[in-house]
């Protein structure tokens, strides 16, 4: 019995120092400790009429759920672009960490709507760090779901028009010391030889300065479809999700992408990044009417966005009453078009884009939609001016108010976004709206030293 017990031990001993490997790699690369991931859930359903999973695809991977409930607190975050300081702040005005970057969420649901790659140098950081934030909150009943970008799929393909200085160096680090990881592993005689992560990649790429070919080879090998950071944190995103009554997507749907289905375009996109389809993404992800370049209801003139074909998808989609998206920066902040149908997310808050204050989006059980500014009292105007005005219990933010089932959004920005916001969300039909735009627009006027965004 105990030289049984013995020989189990032994066996164990390569699988044991492959995950000390692993944790070593990740630590030198990130600086974070990793938890164990928490145990898969098997589906045991066994109808007749459904096809098996592809026999290529790892057993490790769970199936994609591209439908999911309404939870309680739902928040929405948008584009991070490499700047991990403010994708922490998004994190903290949402109540979702504490200073010390630990999970407080507790049941939330968290959607990060895609373009965590480029323009940012600390694009690994951000990738390690959600990892350790969705183990944290899937053992507080909580969960992360991260979504494709137009960015992430462009990089797979190893299209890296903007990438940064910064970004290439990153990468090379993570190189070093993955293949220092595989070298330790190699040593092991009960592990499999690790495969070479620069097989077949280039050494020389033309166009390109000689100090950034290391980092581009780097790039590649961890992107590329089946690359060891594309399968580990990519290879689990979505590209287009239902949470409740509302529908994320990066760039927009139009209605044959609704038709062609929601979870075909999740699965073929997993699939791809996987290794399973070749080097170039499906096509839905390719062009401009893509699902992840699609700008028709993004543009910041609400009468230049396509409202009949948005009214039009989202009939197509059973329950869903809204389309939540990123993709295109909206320099006046979070805000909504075609009666709130459409909800645009992305503010620009990386440094590598328009260094924009972070903003998130909270859904809250009773359907109830916020707009949560940055925590600095210079960029809001404070609640007591909306509480005489605005029926209805307080947001928890002075944002987000609801004003007769209708949400309007307000900051403290530059005039012109006063006139803006009269002209394009407001009617002349209804005095309460018209008294509250004026009288925001009063207060900027006559607090000349409040900072603008």
């Amino acid at each position: 019995m105990k030289e049984a017990s013995a020989s189990s031990i032994c066996n164990d001993v390569p699988n044991l120092l492959s995950s000390f490997v692993d944790t070593f790699v990740d630590f030198s690369v990130s600086g974070l400790f990793l938890l164990p991931p928490p145990p898969l859930v098997e589906n045991t359903s066994a109808a007749s009429d459904v096809k098996p999973s592809p026999p290529l695809l790892p057993p490790s991977l769970p199936a994609l759920q591209t439908r999911l409930p309404s939870p309680d607190r739902l928040i929405a975050i948008g584009d991070l672009h490499g700047d991990l300081e403010k994708s922490k702040q998004a994190l903290r005005l949402a109540r979702l960490i504490d200073g010390s970057d630990r999970w407080i969420g507790g049941s939330a649901t968290v959607v990060q709507v895609g373009d965590v790659l480029d323009r940012g140098g600390e694009e690994l950081k951000i990738l390690y760090f959600l990892e350790k934030l969705k183990r944290e909150a899937a053992r507080s009943g909580g969960s992360i779901i991260t979504m494709h970008g137009n960015h992430e799929i462009m990089n797979v393909e190893g299209d890296f028009r903007f990438v940064t200085k910064a970004a290439l160096k990153e990468f090379r680090v993570w190189a070093d010391w993955f293949c220092i990881g595989n070298r330790m592993k190699s040593l092991c005689q009960g592990l499999e030889k690790p495969k070479d992560p620069f097989e077949g990649i280039p050494f020389v790429f033309r166009g390109v300065k000689e100090e950034f070919f290391d980092g581009f080879r780097a790039r590649i090998a961890a992107l590329r479809p089946n690359g060891p950071i594309s399968s580990r944190f990519l290879s689990q995103n979505l590209t287009v999700l239902v949470v409740g009554d509302s529908i994320f997507v990066h760039g927009g749907l139009l209605p044959q992408h609704v038709n062609y289905g929601l979870e075909r375009i999740n699965e073929e996109v997993r699939d791809w990044i996987t290794g399973l389809k070749g080097r170039f993404s499906p096509e839905h992800c390719r062009g401009k009417n893509a699902v992840v370049w699609l700008r028709s209801f993004s543009n910041e003139l609400a009468k230049n966005c396509d409202c009949s074909t948005l009214e039009h998808v989202l009939s197509t989609i059973p329950g869903v009453k809204r389309m939540i998206m990123g993709h295109t920066i909206q320099e006046v902040g979070i805000n909504g078009v075609c009666d709130n149908r459409a909800i645009r997310i992305d503010v620009g808050m990386s440094k590598g884009c328009i260094n924009g204050l972070p903003e998130v989006l909270e859904i809250e059980g009773n359907n109830r939609i916020n707009r949560k500014l940055d925590s600095n009292p210079t960029q809001r105007i404070p609640s007591s001016f909306f509480s005489s005005m605005v029926r209805g219990p307080e947001p928890l933010v002075d944002v987000g108010l609801e004003v007769e089932h209708k949400i309007y959004y307000f900051a403290v920005l530059d005039p012109a976004y006063w006139i803006y916001t009269f002209l394009t969300h407001f009617t002349l039909g209804n005095r309460g709206e018209l008294a509250l735009i004026l009288f925001a627009f009063q207060f900027r006027i006559g607090n000349k030293g409040v900072k603008t965004r």
